[in-house]
């Protein structure tokens, strides 16, 4: 009885340290995006806490995206919406607050973060929200795309095919990747078609967890199991 009652104590305290360490492995600096000057970022002075690009990207929120839009390189930007005349359900992401919006056929670059913290080997859930949507005062029918890396390690969302003036929806992503090193290079680069009819890839709400439990908590459930097997050796030799 005293075995299986130790058994259970490590399994529980197991499982209560590999809560912890999920909760508390969240390993992207500003994934809301809630720090930064709405515009273009990376540009004139534009800055988005945690995060570098030299594309032509922008950060919005749920009101000027469509309604004043902001400022950029060329002028003026907003997204084809309610507030200036497409019935398209243009809206804030899940999470609310500000996103990021990508050209993906125009001076295409990165959206980039170091991510430190990491352990060689071990798994990360990555997960995001993201959307389709047309730069206004341009038609015709667009794709919008994420293509996503971690190092040297690269995965890509579907295609969305956009009609005239549209918006596709927002939806959740959730992608594995596996460390190299403890520090690494996240990227997203939008990717779309086709030129000269922008199209915006959206991003929001971007996070990163230890896909399963982290080495450590192996070890210390790994020690509990070799004193459980001791344990029992002792109660046979005794009762020999």
């Amino acid at each position: 009885m005293r075995i299986k009652n130790l058994l259970l104590a490590i399994t529980a305290a197991a499982a209560l340290s590999t809560g912890a360490a999920s909760a508390s492995t969240e390993l992207i600096v500003n994934g809301g995006f809630e720090a930064g000057d709405y515009g273009q970022i990376g540009w004139g002075g534009h800055q988005l806490a945690g995060w570098s690009t030299n594309g032509y990207n922008f950060l919005f929120n749920g009101s000027n995206v469509d309604n004043g839009g902001v400022t950029g390189s060329y002028g003026n930007l907003q997204l084809w919406g309610p507030k200036n005349g497409s019935s398209n359900g243009l809206q804030a992401s899940p999470v609310g607050g500000n996103f990021v919006a990508a050209d993906g056929a125009f001076e295409i670059a990165p959206l980039q973060q170091t991510v430190h913290g990491l352990v060689a080997g071990q798994q990360y859930n990555l997960t995001f929200y993201w959307a389709g949507a047309q730069q206004s005062g341009f038609n015709g029918a667009t794709t919008e795309q994420w293509k996503v890396s971690l190092g040297n390690e690269t995965q890509s969302t579907v295609v969305k095919n956009n009609v005239d003036h549209g918006f596709t929806g927002w939806q959740k992503e959730t992608f594995t990747f596996t460390a190299s090193s403890a520090s690494e290079v996240l990227s997203f680069l939008a990717i779309g078609t086709p030129t000269g009819v922008p199209p915006f890839s959206l991003l929001d709400g971007v996070s990163m967890t230890a896909a399963v439990p982290e080495p450590q908590t192996w070890a210390m459930l790994g020690l509990g199991l070799g004193l459980v097997g001791f344990a029992a050796r002792r109660r046979k030799a005794k009762a020999a």
